[in-house]
């Protein structure tokens, strides 16, 4: 079974994770969000890529849930000396975690597309997957916030996601093209699978990238969504106060209302079982089962339910 999976970071990370005691590696295609990219110190940084290679070769830091185990942070200390005079410091690069940094910065620098670096990337770390950018183009997501319009960055990772969004905007979207390979693996995949991250800030830019979403509606019928909402709550990160924020119900109602126009089917988790009949009402069928990956066996359990999802009914706006 040929499956591609459309993944943010953490959440999706760990559902690879599961996935892939299931099936081959080999049989798969990820494609990764880069709208959170960033260029800090002058380095090419790609946030939700790094995290899916890290966790799926079993480098990941189990605590911070991003970054190396067995991290060390001297750089960083060292950078210290100069943050009075502009040194941005607020954001994290372990000593180990940079080389990643240094390599792929280089790599661009010298004429490689992203696709092609993240592909050396994955190979580097022994993967056999195929791990794709949704877009070689330049593609930033940006929040409308009291402190003015912020790159996500600035809003996750300096302000801790602390302060309400009124908007959410895409730079790039307009003129990003899918990268290479990308909407082959969406129409030619026997699953597709949006992984349990936010729907609005994970999964939105690769959905307002050119085609992307035409093709996830083109193959509706064996497309499925794992809500990361679990009653009324994001397990990890804004993604409920964001929804909210932004007018839409923080619960998999409200997931599924988003993506009702390009999924058959949502995996919610046990404990909303009591609203899959409001989930169905949206045109999504609905699969209840242990969403929550904190025990071993779960991420393979719910990879084998989400992979046994069957063509639901016709959605109509």
């Amino acid at each position: 079974m040929r499956t591609t999976v459309l993944a943010g970071g953490v959440g999706a990370a760990r559902f690879l994770r599961g996935l892939f005691q299931v099936v081959d590696q080999a049989d798969v295609t990820v494609i990764a969000n880069t709208g959170d990219d960033s260029v800090f110190h002058g380095l090419h940084i790609s946030p939700d890529i790094d995290t899916v290679v890290y966790t799926t070769s079993g480098a990941i830091d189990p605590e911070r849930g991003w970054g190396l185990a067995d991290e060390s942070w001297r750089t960083m200390e060292s950078l210290q000396r100069y943050a009075e005079h502009g040194a941005v410091t607020w954001f994290n690069l372990g000593d180990r975690d940079l080389a990643t940094h240094l390599w792929r910065t280089g790599r661009l620098a010298e004429g490689c597309s992203l696709t092609t670096v993240t592909a050396e990337l994955a190979a580097a770390w022994e993967l056999r997957y195929a791990l794709l950018p949704v877009t070689d183009d330049l593609l930033r997501t940006f929040v409308d916030t009291a402190e003015g319009e912020l790159a996500f960055q600035e809003y996750f990772v300096r302000l801790q996601h602390s302060v309400p969004v009124t908007g959410v905007r895409f730079a790039g979207s307009e003129t990003a093209r899918p990268a290479p390979a990308v909407l082959d693996a969406i129409t030619k995949a026997d699953r597709v699978v949006i992984a349990p991250s936010n729907p609005l800030v994970s999964i939105g830019p690769l959905l307002a990238v050119h085609g992307v979403g035409d093709s996830l509606r083109a193959v509706r019928r064996r497309c499925s969504a794992i809500s990361p909402i679990v009653a009324g709550a994001a397990l990890k990160g804004p993604a409920d106060r964001m929804m909210a924020e932004l007018g839409h119900e923080p619960s998999v109602v409200g997931v599924a209302r988003l993506y009702a126009p390009f999924v058959s089917t949502l995996i919610i988790d046990l404990a909303d079982a009591s609203r899959a009949d409001e989930v169905r009402a949206c045109g999504v069928e609905v699969i209840v089962t242990d969403t929550i990956m904190s025990r071993p066996g779960v991420g393979a359990t719910l990879a084998r339910a989400t992979l046994g999802t069957h063509d639901a009914t016709d959605w109509a706006p």
